[in-house]
């Protein structure tokens, strides 16, 4: 049991380590964002939707189920994709 979670728990870390971008020097406060420099609407909720798209792949392509942890990870991505996607087309 302990080295189940612990595995999930890497997994997960590991899953955050690659969303977080590293390097990545800071923008003064205020200053737009390069998407929104581009004209891009909601370049927030469009960042979040790629994280999360990549992390549903990751997910998608692990090699081990976690006791069902793995699946319901997964749902819960799916869940966060939909509500982004509502979240741009009320933004609309």
């Amino acid at each position: 049991m302990k080295k189940t979670l612990l595995a999930v728990a890497a997994a997960l870390v590991l899953a955050a380590a690659v969303m977080v971008p590293l390097n990545v020097p800071a923008r003064p406060a205020g200053a737009p964002s390069p998407a929104a420099q581009r004209g891009e609407r909601y370049p927030e909720i469009r960042a979040a939707i790629r994280h999360l798209e990549q992390a549903r792949d990751a997910l998608q392509n692990a090699a081990h189920d976690f006791k069902g942890h793995r699946v319901k990870a997964l749902e819960h991505t799916n869940h966060a994709l939909e509500e982004c996607q509502k979240a741009l087309e009320a933004g609309e």
